[in-house]
């Protein structure tokens, strides 16, 4: 198991309302199916971060991509492993 820094910059900021909390029930479920070990927005508004946990690079990058808000193109998505 690895982890991996999903930053989710903010791209779109008039659809952020609209598809937040699609974006929560997402990272919700993920969170019970134990495939998250942080999460947060930043303060600043610029956006947020969640850390995945995943077997692979591959497999992350399919969680993170599966995100609505990446998918609807409202936030941007940087994706890197991360070392606890």
């Amino acid at each position: 198991m690895a982890y991996f820094a999903a930053i989710l910059h903010m791209n779109k900021k008039e659809l952020n309302q609209t598809y937040r909390q699609d974006h929560l029930d997402y990272i919700e479920k993920l969170n019970q199916e134990e495939k998250i070990f942080a999460k947060g927005p930043f303060l600043d508004g610029t956006g947020g971060m969640v850390i995945y946990k995943a077997d692979s690079f591959e497999e992350a990058k399919q969680l993170a991509e599966a995100d609505p808000y990446v998918q609807k193109q409202v936030r941007k998505l940087e994706l890197h492993e991360w070392g606890l």
